[in-house]
């Protein structure tokens, strides 16, 4: 019977791998089958993706911690660019922290939307003079930059907001332009918030406001739409999964549906970016298991496809070493 076992197993098992050839009788893997992490140059994390015209740009922080330094050292934002999510392409170093003369460092996450030609890309930085993290906003004619500060000063500063007391509550944020012209920030570790902002998409209209809905909210808030629902997901618990919430408006309220990806592997984070790109939806992530002498402080970018239910819930990612085939 252990036998039997065994061998069913191990059928399992080859059933899984990408490809297996037979070459003098030995069973071999295809090695370059295994298309995840999509970025093998460098360590990559907090990935965000913005789909403009036919391509894909992915925008993410530049993980720079040696083997021997256990936290986070990250000065630049990388950008690749892909027409089939398949090869994706490398461009310049097109923003650093340095670039925002208010700020110490710390290139944490962040995200690019497009406007009018523009592109305006939310940061998350240490502030110089203000205790905490900040967001900033920086801002190109181009996808792949250079890109500059738009602002010449935070957007959102750690005394703005006092739904908590730690001084990172102010970090990952996502941005979204409804369908009525109307953009929003989302941002938020512990604590999620949310505003308005004005056309020129570099100030705040309104007020901040705090979403309640979100059960176990750490950090990673990602806002997207598919139909007629709007999606918050974010990342759950430390070490991090991915959850999520659905409304029918994008300040909700919203009804938590549950968990869609688990512990990435080897890191404590979990930050996601979901789009649609040609009839496809995908979920891009990061882990720390996909480069050697990966960690939490290594990570590296990975995608794979994402499906719906008929009801407008997501089904659960299953994170692959193959990846987009």
């Amino acid at each position: 019977m252990k036998n039997i076992i065994t061998s069913l197993s191990l059928l399992v098992l080859l059933a899984n791998c990408p490809i297996v050839q037979a070459q003098s009788g030995k069973t071999q893997i295809d090695p370059t089958k295994f298309n995840n992490p999509i970025i093998k140059d460098q360590y990559t994390g907090d990935p965000a993706a913005l789909v403009y015209k036919d391509k894909v740009y992915l925008y993410a922080g530049h993980d720079e911690a040696p083997k021997d330094f256990h936290f986070y050292k990250m000065n630049e934002w990388v950008v690749y660019s892909s027409s089939d999510m398949k090869k994706w392409e490398s461009h310049p170093v097109p923003l650093k922290a340095s670039d925002f003369t208010w700020a110490k460092g710390d290139a944490w996450a962040s995200q690019v939307i497009e406007r009018n030609g523009k592109f305006y890309w939310y940061v998350t930085v240490e502030h110089g003079s203000v205790h905490g993290k900040a967001i900033g906003i920086a801002v190109s004619d181009s996808p792949t930059g250079p890109f500059k500060d738009a602002l010449g000063k935070a957007l959102i500063t750690n005394d703005m907001t006092k739904f908590t007391d730690i001084s990172w509550d102010d970090i990952d944020p996502t941005v979204y332009i409804d369908t009525d012209g109307q953009a929003y920030l989302f941002w938020g570790n512990t604590a999620c918030h949310y505003a308005k902002l004005k056309e020129n998409m570099i100030e705040l209209d309104g007020p901040i406001h705090h979403i309640k809905e979100l059960p176990h909210f750490t950090e990673a808030p990602w806002i997207h739409k598919h139909k007629d629902w709007y999606y918050l997901s974010y990342a759950y618990e430390f070490p991090e999964k991915i959850a999520y919430a659905m409304s029918k408006s994008i300040t909700g309220p919203w009804e938590f549906k549950g968990i869609m990806n688990e512990i990435a592997g080897n890191s404590n984070t979990n930050h996601q970016s979901i789009i649609d790109f040609k009839g496809q939806s995908y979920f891009i992530y990061h882990n720390g298991a996909s480069i050697p002498d990966g960690g939490s402080f290594r990570r590296s970018v990975c995608v794979d496809k994402l499906y719906y239910n008929k009801d407008g819930t997501m089904k659960r990612v299953v994170m692959t070493s193959e990846g987009i085939q």
